[in-house]
């Protein structure tokens, strides 16, 4: 339990930088949690996934994920928090998981998720569209970004 001090000190710290507390509406019941992956499971995904993120570090990109976590879940039948959960992410688009009450501004963009995107959105959500109702500041350092859409692929079953 040692080690999950600081992600659970960083969660606590984002989660209370969140607009509104989770929601249970329309919060899908969660599937038994997958067995976490290992370590070598995890580099061989790693290396499987497109450059720039298939030399991504993995462990930045987790600890920099702490404060998405606040308000996201990655896995399969996660429930939505005060974020959508974001497995199956990559391919779908914007504003279209059922669940959740997205903003206007990103239902008018009709984006669909992929890494460029997901870069450009987490750089700084509310530039990318102004008028969202996310309120994370983002991610100003590009490797930083890398590391969390490497781990957020992985994290989220993407398949290159």
């Amino acid at each position: 339990m040692r080690h999950l001090g600081p992600t659970l000190v960083a969660a606590a710290v984002a989660l209370s930088a969140c607009s509104k507390a989770p929601t249970t509406a329309s919060t899908p019941e969660p599937s038994a949690p997958a067995a976490p992956m290992s370590a070598a499971d995890r580099q061989a995904a790693l290396v499987k996934l497109p450059a720039p993120y298939n030399t991504a570090d993995l462990a930045n990109g987790e600890a920099k994920f702490a404060l998405c976590s606040a308000c996201h879940t990655l896995a399969a039948g996660a429930p939505t928090m005060t974020g959508p959960n974001l497995h199956g992410v990559f391919g779908r688009k914007a504003a279209s998981l059922a669940g959740f009450t997205y903003s206007e501004p990103l239902k008018a963009t009709g984006w669909t998720w992929d890494a460029a995107r997901m870069d450009s959105w987490i750089t700084d959500p509310k530039v990318a569209v102004p008028g969202t109702k996310m309120t994370f500041a983002g991610l100003k350092d590009p490797k930083d970004r890398t590391d969390v859409i490497a781990y957020v692929m992985i994290g989220t079953g993407f398949q290159p």
